[in-house]
């Protein structure tokens, strides 16, 4: 059982990543499928079969996206072999429906295409509660950042759609998904989010830099 209690109107950072860290994206259609079924499955209103709605082609800014949520996106990023969210439920077991929709949707679309079977994400996501301003702040960075955490643009098709809603915070004229004023309001503008990000990013590569240095030298005196 799950030891964290989800309540509405608090925050949570959600993530998760392929079993066996296998990639979770291996093309840019994926990636898009991926991010309409963040917003298709988004919804209070029965859906009907998971199955049935995987096969069909959502399309980002559907009608789904105008009905009743079941939770608020803060900030996300997909990186190839796994994911991170901020989500603030909005209703009752608003996080684990919507989990639900979403990896049992996304896992049976790709598994018809790729014509594979069984899991494709590694157990269950995680869940961890936001219990401070300045927790979400920095995790706003972490999250919005996080494919430069893993440099992950080594690929020419990852760079033709959004990896993160980090354009979101810092552009005007991108369509915005997630509610961005609980973090953007407490800076003057973008451009003083930017000069944040810049100047928590370092610390957050240096974090891990470390943590990947102490799990090398844990392997090593195996």
């Amino acid at each position: 059982m799950r030891n964290i209690k989800f309540a509405v109107k608090e925050f949570y950072h959600i993530y998760n990543r392929g079993v066996d860290k296998r990639s979770i994206f291996m093309d840019s259609d994926d990636l898009f499928r991926f991010l309409t079924c963040m917003e298709f499955f988004n919804t209070k209103d029965p859906i009907g079969s998971v199955y049935e709605h995987s096969r069909k082609k959502p399309k980002f800014g559907s009608s789904a996206s105008k009905t009743k949520k079941l939770v608020n996106f803060v900030a996300y990023c997909l990186n190839q072999n796994h994911y991170h969210f901020i989500l603030e439920p909005l209703v009752e077991s608003g996080v684990q429906k919507f989990m639900h929709r979403l990896a049992t949707g996304y896992t049976n679309y790709f598994n018809e295409k790729y014509e594979r079977s069984g899991s494709l994400f590694q157990g269950r996501y995680k869940a961890i509660h936001i219990d401070s301003n300045e927790y979400l702040l920095h995790l706003s960075v972490y999250v919005n950042l996080n494919y430069k955490v893993h440099k992950n643009l080594n690929k020419e098709w990852m760079k033709k759609l959004p990896l993160s809603s980090f354009v979101e915070y810092t552009e005007k004229t991108i369509k915005s998904f997630c509610i961005k004023d609980i973090v953007l309001g407490q800076f003057k503008n973008t451009k003083e989010y930017k000069s944040f990000c810049a100047e928590i990013l370092p610390e957050i590569l240096h974090r891990k830099e470390n943590e990947e240095e102490k799990e090398l030298k844990s392997i090593l005196l195996e």
